[in-house]
């Protein structure tokens, strides 16, 4: 069976670092402890007095100061791991963590995983092809050297990267190597970290190189296990559950999180906030709990994108700068269905063709496999579309023929509507309002990853009304835009009242609008 050596980096809170090593070394795991030099040694000696008749727990036999960016914080693994490897011969695995992290799944689940996955776990994307790095310096980070800390001495750090740029002075990366990047918390197997530190003591010059490169926690082991070990035994992931706010910052846990926690497809989380006290006692006692049952539904990412995304809704008012004077023209009429249930619009698109002969489209600025004539790549991807939207319109009507042209919409595609509707054409507008049950939104939060077949009913429970709240915010955003010609459709409302109001939108006889309307199972689900 699996036993793990825990690599622990850490800099302050002792309680909860002897806390966190009792925890994990209950259950026969072990762990290796680096407490930064630059801490209070006051702290340094608190942590070795709990923890001295612990036969589980160790600590690197040289401690560094470490600092964000720096070769100190790859050094400072190098020391635990050296000293993990050493005190503990049984240890199968080695998991990197940070005083921040705690298990999310209980030690017989985790010892489990990793004994029916024989592989090292760690991300390693190559470093120039992949978009691993959103901004910021790419290249820069490897071919000049790097001696000064950014954060701390940054007339240094800059003055030094700008001589070098000067003068030309660059080096060469290792011929030998593939430089990767990717997450600094990874679990690797005992085999593997033999290796990688046999091959630190013999390659000097790899060491040398990675010593004076910017962020080297996240390209160093990302590089060198890819380098020593076999493609088909590395899984490119981390199995410890983190996400990142817009703003590059971690999102921190509190208390109302376990559950979703625990559904995700992790072993370990961070950041738990200092504050989520609930949180972290009923994570201390999950892991030495025996037969857990967990349900793996892995909606954490999406769910997290979703509801801090509704914080976030802005529109654009001015005229972007290359569509100044454009306009789809004067004499033109589009048409926009709007409504959240697509295959209902569909339908209703459907029919309007057969009964109009207006050119119609599906939603070509949300689905990227929308029908569209070939208009000289604009059409290939939807942000070529959001991007040149009026173009690709004009484009349309000049493809079709036509002065008038029907397309499909979602609600949330607020600010297509406020463009179009600015233009000098005629936009009319058509909303569906359908009626959601509980059935339907949990369906749709699978179709769009708020929620899979293994979420709880609880989780379903809190998020429903969310859901359903924010569809009603889209339909009042429409609403409050007061567009001119705007017109609504209803479920609810009788087929006569929506002939009415189709005969409106499209501008036909009542006898058309009414062939329309009366579609059989127009708002099947």
């Amino acid at each position: 069976m699996a036993k793990i050596a825990y690599i622990l980096l850490c800099h302050k809170d002792p309680l909860a670092i002897i806390r966190q090593a009792e925890r994990l070394t209950a259950v026969g795991d072990y762990m290796s402890i680096h407490f930064d030099a630059r801490a209070k040694p006051a702290q340094y000696q608190q942590i070795r007095a709990a923890l001295k008749d612990n036969p589980n727990v160790t600590f690197a036999k040289k401690r560094v100061k470490c600092g964000w960016g720096e070769w100190s914080l790859v050094q400072a693994t190098l020391n635990a791991l050296t000293a993990a490897v050493d005190s503990f011969p049984r240890a199968t695995h080695f998991y990197m963590l940070s005083g921040d992290c705690m298990a999310i799944k209980s030690a017989e689940y985790t010892h489990r995983f990793l004994d029916d996955h024989d592989a090292d776990f760690i991300e390693s994307f190559d470093y120039f092809q992949s978009d691993w790095i959103k901004t910021g310096w790419r290249e820069e980070r490897l071919i000049y050297r790097h001696w000064f800390n950014e954060r701390t001495q940054k007339k240094r750090f800059y003055w030094m990267y700008e001589a070098q740029k000067r003068l030309g002075i660059t080096r060469n990366i290792p011929s030998d190597l593939q430089i990767m990047i990717g997450s600094q918390w990874w679990c690797l197997r005992r085999r593997t970290v033999e290796w990688l530190l046999e091959f630190v003591k013999k390659r000097r010059d790899v060491v040398r190189f990675f010593r004076t490169t910017w962020i080297p926690d996240e390209t160093f082991f990302q590089t060198l296990v890819r380098h020593l070990v076999p493609e088909v035994e590395i899984r490119c992931r981390t199995l410890t559950f983190l996400m990142f706010t817009d703003y590059g910052m971690p999102v921190n846990f509190y208390n109302d999180h376990y559950e979703l926690l625990l559904s995700q497809d992790y072993l370990f989380a961070r950041k738990i906030s200092p504050e989520a006290k609930d949180l972290k006692r009923r994570l201390g006692l999950l892991y030495a709990a025996e037969g857990v049952q967990f349900q793996i539904s892995n909606e954490g990412r999406s769910l997290f994108k979703f509801l801090s995304g509704r914080g976030r809704i802005g529109r654009r008012f001015a005229t972007r700068f290359w569509e100044t004077e454009s306009t789809l023209g004067r004499e033109r009429e589009l048409l926009i269905v709007v409504c959240k249930k697509w295959h209902v619009a569909k339908r209703v698109l459907d029919r309007i063709r057969q009964v109009t002969n207006v050119p119609a489209i599906e939603y070509l600025f949300n689905e990227e496999d929308t029908p569209l004539p070939d208009l000289g790549g604009i059409q290939n991807t939807l942000e070529k579309r959001h991007r040149h939207r009026r173009a690709l319109m004009r484009m349309l009507f000049d493809y079709f023929e036509t002065d008038r042209l029907i397309v499909c919409m979602d609600p949330g595609n607020i600010e297509l509507l406020n463009d179009f509707a600015s233009d000098r054409s005629v936009t009319r507008i058509l909303e569906i309002e359908c009626q959601f049950s509980d059935d339907y939104l949990i369906g749709h939060a699978m179709r769009v990853g708020l929620a899979g077949e293994q979420t709880s009913q609880d989780t379903l429970e809190r998020l429903l009304p969310t859901i359903r709240n924010n569809m009603v915010h889209e339909s009042d955003r429409i609403r409050d835009a007061q567009f001119e010609f705007l017109n609504r459709m209803r479920e609810a409302s009788s087929e006569e009242e929506n002939a009415a109001v189709l005969g409106r939108f499209l501008n036909i006889p009542a006898e058309k609008a009414q062939q329309i309307a009366e579609t059989a199972y127009l708002f099947a689900d």
